[in-house]
C-alpha cells in the first residue's frame, strides 16, 4: 500500500518512525512519503518536509507566518493529489492536519489520526470535523478513549509509543557518556529547555539562574535537531555543558532534570529521571491560551495521565529562581524524590506497556 504520513514535530518524526517500522514488518509492499523528521527519513528516503520548516509556537508566531503556513498546505494538497495514496495517516499536529485530512477524504482517501490533538484541553468543537473526516481515530492516552466516546466518535486507545521507543534503548554507561562528550565528574541536572528557538531562549536564562544554589553538579543542556550546535554556544561555560541528539542518554545519566512542558516532561518520568517541569510563554499567548483551555488542572502529561499532582510544574510568574531552587533542591535527595519514583512505577502501569505501534499499524492495515 501506499502510505502517506504527515508529522509536524520532533515527538511526531520519533512516533512516525517507530510506526513506519511496524507497517514494513506487516506490510512487505510499503510505499512511503512523507512529512517529518531524520528518524522517519531513516526509514524511507520520500522526505517531502523537514519539520523544522513547518513548527510555528504561539499565537503570535502563528500570525507572523501565516502565509508561510498556507503556501505549507496548498503544497500538501498538491501533492497528495499528485501521489493518489491508499491511507493518509495524520500524527497530532492539529491545525495543519486537520485541514488536509478534509481535503483528502474528500478525494475519496482513507484518514486515519494517529495521536489524537489535544481537544480535550482545548478547541473541543474540532470533535465535529474529526466525525466527519477521519476513519479511524488512534488514541495513546487512556483517558482519551472516554473522551471520544462521549462525542460519539469510535477510538482505539493503542498504548504510548513512547514506551515502545524506550525498550529498545541500549544501556548507558555514565562514566563513559560523561568522558565522550567533554563533561566533568560531577553529577548531571539536565536541562530540557524545549525544540523551537523562541522557547529555547526563554526557558534557559530561567533554568540558568539556579547554577549558584548547586555548584556541586554540572548542567547539561539538551540541543534540539532542530537547531543548530551554534545556537546554544551563548550558554555554555566551564559548568554548563551541551550535547545534542542524545537526550535519551543525557537523562539516564542524569540526577535530575528541568523541563519545558511537553513530551519531554513524560519522556523524563518514563526513563525515571525526577523532574520539575516549566512553562513560561509570551503574556498575550498565555492569556489566549487561558481563555481558550478549559477544565485542565495540569499542564504536564505526567500529571494529566495521573489526575494528580506527580511533577511540580512551574508556570509564568510561578516560573522564577526561587522557586526552581526550592523545588529541585526537593527531587535531588528525600522523600519527595522517593515518592516520584513510586509514582512514575504506576505511571507506566497505566498506560500499558510497549506495542503501541504495533497495535496502530495493524488498525490501519485493517483500514
Amino acid at each position: 500500500m501506499k502510505y502517506y504520513i504527515i508529522a509536524g514535530e520532533a515527538s511526531g518524526d520519533l512516533h512516525g518512525s517507530n510506526l513506519m517500522k511496524a507497517l514494513k514488518q506487516k506490510d512487505p509492499d510499503a510505499e512511503f512519503r512523507f512529512w517529518g523528521g531524520d528518524l522517519m527519513a531513516a526509514q524511507s528516503e520520500t522526505l517531502v518536509k523537514h519539520y523544522k520548516d513547518l513548527a510555528f509556537m504561539g499565537f503570535l508566531e502563528v500570525a507572523k507566518n501565516l502565509r508561510t503556513i498556507l503556501n505549507n498546505i496548498k503544497f500538501c494538497k498538491k501533492d497528495i493529489k499528485k501521489n493518489k495514496p491508499d491511507v493518509l495517516i495524520l500524527i497530532d499536529y492539529p491545525g495543519f492536519n486537520l485541514r488536509i485530512a478534509k481535503f483528502a477524504k474528500e478525494l475519496g482517501i482513507k484518514v486515519v489520526y494517529y495521536i489524537s490533538p489535544q481537544l480535550w484541553a482545548w478547541k473541543e468543537g474540532r470533535v465535529e470535523i474529526i466525525k466527519k473526516y477521519v476513519d479511524e481515530m488512534m488514541v495513546i492516552l487512556p483517558f482519551e478513549e472516554d473522551f471520544y466516546t462521549k462525542h460519539g466518535v469510535h477510538s482505539h486507545f493503542v498504548g504510548h509509543p513512547l514506551l515502545d521507543a524506550i525498550s529498545t534503548l541500549e544501556n548507558v554507561n555514565a562514566e563513559n557518556f560523561k568522558a565522550e562528550n567533554g563533561l566533568n565528574e560531577k553529577e548531571i541536572i539536565a536541562l530540557l529547555p524545549g525544540s523551537r528557538k523562541q522557547e529555547v531562549e526563554k526557558m534557559l536564562e530561567m533554568m540558568l539562574s539556579v547554577r549558584p544554589y548547586f555548584k556541586e553538579y554540572q548542567f547539561v543542556i539538551a540541543g534540539a535537531p532542530s537547531l543548530p550546535r551554534d545556537f546554544y554556544e551563548a550558554y555554555v561555560d566551564d559548568n554548563v555543558h551541551f550535547v545534542s541528539n542524545k537526550t535519551y542518554d543525557l537523562l539516564r545519566c542524569s540526577k535530575a532534570a528541568l523541563v519545558t512542558s511537553g513530551t519531554a516532561t513524560l519522556e523524563t518520568a518514563l526513563l525515571n529521571v525526577p523532574e520539575v517541569v516549566c512553562y513560561r510563554g509570551s503574556k498575550v499567548s498565555y492569556a489566549i491560551a487561558k481563555r481558550l483551555v478549559k477544565n485542565i488542572k495540569y499542564i504536564s502529561l505526567v500529571n494529566l495521565i495521573m489526575d494528580r499532582e506527580i511533577v511540580k510544574e512551574l508556570i509564568q510568574n510561578d516560573l522564577n529562581t526561587k522557586n526552581l531552587v526550592e523545588e529541585l533542591k526537593k527531587i535531588i535527595e528525600g522523600e519527595k524524590r522517593s515518592q516520584m519514583l513510586n509514582d512514575y512505577e504506576l505511571l507506566r502501569e497505566k498506560l500499558g506497556g510497549k506495542g503501541a505501534s504495533e497495535k496502530a499499524a495493524e488498525v490501519i492495515l485493517k483500514v
